[in-house]
């Protein structure tokens, strides 16, 4: 395949089987400016699709470093709370949202971490509508990936700048199985294992998870009446639809009140454009008491302090070692990407699928946050241990991958 014909394999596969747009709806696109190629691609199969009207909105990094360059006291704690609303309101009109990743990794590093605290504040409490109309399962929505030549650079920092954007999008078609004759039945396939993941580990009836392992010991409750999750999800209407592309992951609901113990990050997190490395987080009683790392605590402390339930769990994910991103050796500084190559935690916001329907979220221990970050705690070193209620522990992973 060309560059251009896998470009087109992905557009069609975020339409068609990520997002599974029906006739008449409307899709809402974000991404970063240099992602225009695919945003056309996308627009051009949405309206072949029957979507009923396509809106890009774009984000620039020259104009997102001119709020720190150039901006007044003001600008740093204001975000756009009128376009949030807007956005929640049609998503929960049933307007689909896909977005498209690949802006530069570590781009506020040279910025005041303060300031860069307030902007992370501000754009979350006013992104708090649209993320709660994404989040309860409203509508269908896709996160898929572009390759800009900033992430390049990160990712490939010893090549020049061609040559990386071109050793990257290796990677990324062979992780969004565009490498198969049929993508969409190699991501058939690859769903119906992590059905029988999630089916295996709901059928267990845990109390609590134990991670052990490259200096982690750590012990979260899951909450009461959780699900576990993964792959697709599904509207009320019966569509199916894959939220994100790549996903290797099966993911649940720990309780709020009770994580315990220590968490050593194995992956640099990228909090709003700045790298925390070598983060290491002590949890009592649910939260996080200490926060270290070697570059970028400030920002971490401080973001994950941007509510009371920032610096609590809302998600807990497991993916074994033998995942297809992680057997690629490469750290991608994405999201997307590196929770799909490790077991991770999430600081903030629960997802509601993953409360059986009916549950009481107080009771159940579900946090609720205006932000929703993963840390990657993964090794071929960790062992996942399953505890019930009556305290019998059975093994889940060993050294980085399934047992069970």
């Amino acid at each position: 395949m060309t560059f251009e014909e896998n470009l087109d394999r992905l557009a069609r596969l975020a339409v068609t089987f990520g997002l599974n747009l029906k006739p008449g709806q409307e899709l809402v696109l974000t991404a970063d400016i240099g992602a225009l190629e695919l945003v056309r691609r996308i627009t051009r199969e949405a309206y072949a699709a029957g979507a009923s009207n396509v809106l890009a909105l774009y984000a620039d990094d020259e104009c997102t470093l001119a709020r720190y360059t150039h901006g007044t006291e003001a600008a740093f704690d204001h975000a756009p709370g009128w376009l949030y609303e807007a956005l929640g309101a049609a998503f929960r009109a049933g307007t689909a949202r896909l977005a498209i990743a690949g802006s530069t990794p570590g781009l506020l590093a040279g910025q005041d971490p303060a300031i860069v605290a307030r902007v992370n504040a501000a754009t979350s409490a006013a992104a708090k509508p649209m993320m709660e109309a994404i989040t309860s399962g409203a509508t269908n929505w896709n996160i898929v990936p572009f390759v800009t030549e900033g992430w390049a650079r990160q990712v490939f920092p010893e090549l020049d700048a061609q040559e990386a954007v071109r050793r990257l999008w290796e990677a990324v078609f062979a992780a969004l199985r565009l490498d198969h004759d049929d993508p969409v039945a190699a991501w058939r396939a690859n769903f119906a294992e992590l059905d029988r993941r999630k089916a295996a580990l709901q059928g267990l009836a845990l109390d609590a998870l134990h991670f052990e392992g490259g200096g982690t010991d750590l012990t979260l409750g899951l909450a009461r009446g959780h699900v576990w999750a993964g792959g697709g999800l599904q509207l009320a209407d019966g569509r199916s639809y894959a939220p994100n592309l790549p996903t290797e992951e099966v993911f649940t609901m720990p309780d709020r009140n009770r994580a315990e113990g220590r968490a050593v990050f194995t992956k640099p997190a990228v909090i709003g454009g700045t790298i925390v490395e070598g983060l290491v987080v002590e949890f009592s009683g649910g939260k996080a008491i200490s926060i270290e790392a070697e570059t970028g605590e400030e920002v971490a402390r401080d973001f994950f302090a941007t509510d009371e339930g920032a610096g609590r769990l809302g998600e807990v994910a497991l993916v074994p070692m033998s995942s297809p991103i992680a057997r690629s050796g490469l750290l991608y500084f994405n999201t997307l990407f590196d929770e799909n190559a490790a077991c991770h935690i999430a600081f903030g916001n629960a997802y509601e699928m993953n409360l059986a329907p009916g549950a009481d979220r107080a009771a159940a221990g579900m946090n609720e946050s205006r932000i929703h970050h993963d840390c990657m705690i993964g090794s071929p070193a960790l062992d996942v241990t399953g505890i019930g209620a009556d305290g019998t522990r059975t093994p889940i992973m060993r050294q980085g991958e399934f047992v069970i």
